[in-house]
């Protein structure tokens, strides 16, 4: 699908275009500025940011090798004054992935391991719910989202567990899928393929990523460990929001997510890292990669179906498919490839158009919005001619009329509730210890009269009854919203276990005992 021998011809021409550039720099400057492709840029930030209400955001723009545009705009925790530059460190999510792809590419041009490795070749103890898939589950299948199994993510959302437990609890995923049949999202298995590099390579996944990469392309900032971003500056808050205001939160700490999604970067950092896949492989005259991997990390492997929403918003577009860490589509007669990222409620988006030698990378610091991703379209149709396109406003009416739905959800929820309605018991007959296999253990106690629900330091709900044996759980800490909790009673008419949204059902193992 790439046009290498394109790309190879059009370096040839590199000296040209900065010639041109040159020439362009003589002019007077109003000349100059209608001939920038980025020409207006700035100020229509600014502008979708206010209609986002993103509080900070950071962008880095290569072109043919150089970083023709990076800056921050806006703050980074609101009520406080800091800027947000483009050396502003990020939890950059998802986009995580296409490193540890690359680490695994390094260790395959290596050969320490090949893409088509039985898991299991390299982690022995590693297990899943079906002895087959375990057996036969490879690499390669880590890494394309096709494993087939619950994707379950309040396992590593939540949980008390770090990486290792999160590895061992992997065996109670159910299958949902059947094994390599579909596309099916999945985090849990990325995590293990960071570990997959930790094995090979004799070293953790975190060192690797940061001796490997990190330091030879000078991203000095970056990190994979949430105690080293403690301690530097410049680092952006979270924000999300809380009924109807936009409200900053503290960094939570995913080093249990690992190969899935736990680095930190800034948009000048990331843009050495774009730098290295439109140079196939090559920064600042190093290899780190070879040709052949680079195309393996870009090519093809698993069909993506397009949603009606999809088709609407990309009409011209007839593949989506992942590869290794990374989406592509077809764009306008381009290859696009592409990530985006979500976490600690920050967003972001990497996109390059490898044939041409563009990449962008935007990071937004409010958990809901798409704006990082609309700008990062109009960057590329900007840098390759196309036609202006409000991307920004289209993805915000995409957004308001998905907060309409919810809303009328919500309503709906509220109405389907039965007033008048006791529960079964008494409030102290809940309480107790309920166990799942896959997410350990929830307290129910009592507290100054109503029920409590403990499952991790950041996880603590207070339940207000809702009907029969249904309560809602409000989640204290701010941001984190609301669920539901049902009981269900034994045929003595005790409690016996209860199912919590988003999570699963959990059975009671030991009674709450009575106050003295």
């Amino acid at each position: 699908m790439r046009l290498v021998g394109l790309r190879r011809s059009r370096r040839l021409h590199v000296m040209l275009l900065h010639a041109l550039v040159a020439a362009l720099m003589v002019l007077p400057s109003s000349v100059a500025a209608q001939a920038a492709p980025l020409g207006g840029l700035d100020s229509y930030i600014e502008s979708a940011m206010r209609d986002w209400s993103v509080p900070g955001l950071a962008i880095a723009v290569v072109r043919n090798d150089s970083i023709i545009h990076a800056r921050g705009y806006g703050v980074r925790e609101l009520g406080r004054p800091d800027r947000v530059d483009e050396h502003t460190l990020f939890a950059i999510a998802s986009t995580t992935k296409a490193m540890t792809t690359a680490a695994l590419g390094m260790l395959v041009d290596e050969d320490s391991l090949d893409w088509d490795d039985r898991v299991v070749e390299h982690l022995p103890s590693f297990e899943l719910s079906d002895a087959y898939l375990t057996h036969n589950l490879t690499v390669r299948d880590l890494i394309t989202h096709r494993a087939g199994i619950s994707r379950s993510d309040n396992l590593w959302i939540a949980g008390p567990f770090d990486r290792a437990e999160v590895l061992r609890r992997a065996r109670y995923l159910e299958p949902v899928n059947g094994f390599r049949s579909q596309y099916g999202y999945h985090n849990v298995m990325y995590t293990t393929a960071g570990e997959v590099v930790a094995a090979a390579a004799g070293m953790s996944w975190d060192d690797f990523i940061e001796q490997r990469l990190f330091r030879p392309l000078g991203m000095d900032r970056s990190t994979t460990r949430a105690a080293v971003v403690a301690t530097r500056d410049n680092v952006s808050a979270p924000h999300t929001w809380d009924d109807d205001r936009v409200i900053a939160g503290q960094l939570r700490n995913y080093d249990n997510l690992g190969g899935a999604g736990s680095a930190f970067s800034s948009v000048h950092d990331m843009a050495q890292w774009i730098r290295l896949h439109l140079n196939e492989g090559v920064y600042e005259g190093q290899r780190l990669l070879s040709e052949a991997t680079m195309r393996e990390l870009h090519e093809p492997q698993v069909v993506i179906h397009a949603d009606t929403t999809s088709e609407r918003m990309y009409p011209g577009t007839n593949l989506r498919a992942y590869a290794l860490g990374w989406q592509v589509q077809d764009y306008h007669g381009h290859e696009l490839v592409h990530h985006s990222g979500s976490l600690n409620w920050t967003r972001t988006h990497v996109m390059m158009v490898p044939e041409e030698d563009i990449g962008v990378v935007v990071i937004a610091n409010l958990g809901s919005s798409n704006l990082q991703q609309g700008i990062a379209f109009r960057v590329i149709d900007a840098l390759l001619g196309l036609p202006q396109r409000d991307w920004s406003a289209e993805l915000l009416a995409l957004a308001q009329r998905g907060e309409k739905r919810s809303e009328a959800r919500a309503k709906e929820v509220e109405e389907s509730r039965v007033p008048d309605t006791r529960p079964s018991l008494a409030l102290d007959g809940y309480t107790g210890t309920y166990r799942s296999e896959l997410y350990g253990d929830v307290r129910l106690r009592m507290e100054n009269g109503h029920l409590v629900l403990d499952y991790a330091p950041d996880y603590v709900a207070d339940l207000e009854h809702w009907h029969h044996d249904t309560f809602r759980a409000v989640w204290r800490r701010a941001g984190f919203g609301r669920d539901f909790v049902t009981f269900s009673l034994d045929r003595d008419a005790e409690a016996a276990e209860l199912e919590l949204s988003g999570f699963g059902e959990f059975e009671r193992v030991e009674a709450e005992p009575a106050a003295p």
